[in-house]
């Protein structure tokens, strides 16, 4: 751009003007052509500057000052070149105006990308990144910074509206702590980066951080976005990020994810769950270096109990593709959950009575994952690509303690079994043996009993178990009802009319369920009964085999050994004396009675 100007408004203001004229002058030129290549702001600027040395009055705005000022220090446009120069004007308007104002402050610092030669000396983008950190480390509520510059209301002193400088009673809306996290976004990651370490050093606290690192993660990694889905409701901010227009290419995307890492807090709780797993996923898919992923995993495992299966599910984006989800990362999470856990000293119980499990600090949040793991393993056990030996290791990976019911871990075998129909035996035993038969409920050993999918030795030890869980709810029941029949009878307690309706209704519903436990032993008993006599029927074949027998009746033979009574055992043998009696005393009978016939 060239500009055709007069040689004595510029001199008069400018000391590198004065120097470059003289020295076209003594070439003896008529007219003398100076080149200025590195003005601050470019031909924009110079112009401002060219109307400031023709007298021309500037309007000073936060998007022009800092190209100005730094202009006029390049051009050294100081008090020695006139009362009042540009040096002195800026540097004036960018203290009593823009470092005062939110917006202002935020705006200047956006343009201070081009200035970075000159920003060591002058010190502006250190000065708007500290007015920017002082503002939003103020409570807003009792500050009133975003009120008076969002164009609402000005607020006085006590807190109430202003009108014309006259406090009018009414109170102004309080201000979340997070007002300030989409403006800061519109920095460039340089600066953004700057303005957050201002603000830790202030002691700004670490949840505010955090919630500004996720607002600005989700504006810059698309890929976030699609991983969190439409609905984040854990998300610590009330404004959804603004789309980009142009998103940043996948190697700055790296770059972010990697700063990302190291900004975010340590704490647990501090950054949502799914944030997190939002973040594994993309570094999953940008394939970023594998110790940052380890990272990733290691803030997700200190608040596994947080997450939900959603969570977990993550997909597998390697390039073998061998199951769906990613199997081998909720592994490392879960041993980073657990490590944590036993360094905080609740990796396992303190103490077992009884076979019940002593309560301890930790164990509340080893039982949420001990579920939420169950519960992922019910997810992915249908891939038929999922190796048994990753199936084991995540399942064998929960402590036995942490699953007071292995309903949740049967679900997922049965599933398993029924996707992988071409394990053998022993496989299928060996599978079966991360259940405990002793910590299934009821309704799972009913449901075990008659699966086809089990082992036969398995289905034998959970119907055994089921068999003493009925005996001692019985035997339970019985003694409950015999104290209430008991205390009615005696009347010790003397308890009032409605005391006694609702002793009764509690006695009346201890008998149906003793009535329920009752008819489910007799048709056990009767089963056994009834496979007991064909098995001796079918003994008297020469062919029989066992197998032939499980062929024949199914999974009826695998409870056989379940509700043998001993009564009817004993009968038998009873029977089988009695003939030996009798065959014995018809043998006497005919010696005695063969030599009287002689």
């Amino acid at each position: 751009m060239s500009f055709h100007l007069h040689k004595f408004p510029l001199l008069s203001r400018s000391g590198v003007m004065e120097r470059l004229i003289a020295e076209a002058s003594e070439e003896g030129e008529e007219k003398c052509s100076i080149c200025l290549p590195d003005i601050p702001g470019g031909d924009k600027t110079f112009e401002l500057v060219a109307k400031f040395c023709y007298g021309v009055k500037l309007e000073l705005t936060a998007s022009n000052v800092v190209y100005l000022r730094c202009a006029a220090e390049h051009l050294e446009m100081t008090e020695e070149y006139g009362e009042g120069n540009l040096i002195t004007k800026t540097e004036t308007f960018l203290n009593q105006v823009v470092l005062r104002n939110w917006k202002d402050s935020l705006r200047a610092l956006q343009t201070c990308d081009d200035i970075i030669s000159y920003d060591e000396k002058l010190n502006v983008t250190k000065r708007c990144i500290e007015s920017l950190a002082i503002k939003a480390s103020t409570d807003p509520n009792l500050s009133g910074w975003p009120i008076m510059e969002y164009g609402g209301p000005m607020q006085s002193p006590g807190g109430s509206v202003l009108w014309n400088g006259i406090s009018t009673g009414a109170r102004v809306k309080n201000t979340s702590s997070d007002w300030w996290y989409e403006d800061a976004s519109t920095l460039s990651f340089p600066r953004y980066k700057r303005l957050i370490a201002v603000m830790e050093s202030r002691g700004i606290r670490q949840e505010i951080i955090a919630g500004s690192l996720t607002f600005y993660a989700k504006k810059y990694l698309p890929g976030l976005n699609r991983c969190l889905g439409a609905t984040d409701t854990n998300s610590s901010t009330c404004v959804a990020p603004v789309a980009l227009e142009a998103p940043p290419s996948e190697e700055d995307q790296k770059l972010l994810l990697e700063e990302i890492d190291r900004l975010l807090p340590i704490q647990k709780g501090l950054v949502p769950t799914n944030f997190l797993f939002g973040l594994l996923q993309t570094a999953l898919i940008l394939r970023v270096s594998p110790s940052y992923i380890s990272n990733f995993e290691k803030r997700i495992g200190m608040q596994l109990d947080q997450a939900t299966l959603e969570d977990l599910l993550i997909p597998n984006f390697s390039c073998s593709m061998e199951t769906l989800y990613n199997v081998d990362c909720v592994q490392q999470i879960l041993e980073h959950f657990l490590a944590m856990d036993q360094i905080t000293g609740g990796a396992s119980p303190s103490l077992v009575d009884d076979g019940q499990i002593t309560a301890s600090p930790s164990l509340t949040p080893v039982t949420l994952v001990a579920k939420l793991i169950d519960g992922y393993l019910a997810e992915v056990a249908s891939d038929v690509n999922l190796k048994l030996p990753k199936f084991q290791a995540l399942a064998a990976s929960v402590p036995d303690y942490s699953r007071p019911l292995d309903d949740g871990l049967y679900r997922a075998v049965d599933i398993y079994l029924k996707s992988h129909p071409w394990l053998s035996e022993s496989e299928k035993e060996q599978l079966c043996r991360l259940m405990d038969c002793q910590k299934l409920s009821l309704e799972a050993c009913t449901h075990a009993a008659q699966n086809e999918r089990l082992p036969l030795r398995i289905v034998v030890q959970i119907l055994f178990f089921e068999q003493l869980q009925l005996r001692t709810s019985i035997t339970g029941c019985l003694l409950v009802s015999d104290n209430l029949d008991g205390s009615r009878q005696s009347g010790v307690a003397g308890p009032t009319e409605r005391g006694w309706a609702s002793t009764a209704r509690e006695n009346q519903v201890l008998k149906v369920g003793l009535d329920n436990m009752r008819t489910r032993v007799s048709e056990l008993e009767k089963e056994c009964s009834n496979m007991k006599q064909e098995i001796e029927r079918l003994g008297r074949v020469k062919s029989f085999t066992w197998g032939n027998v499980s062929k024949r009746f199914g999974f009826k033979l695998k409870s056989r050994m379940c509700s043998a009574q001993e009564g009817s055992i004993s009968n038998q043998n009873t029977e089988s004396r009695k003939n030996e009696k009798l065959k014995d005393r018809q043998g006497q009978h005919k010696k005695n009675s063969t030599p009287k016939s002689r």
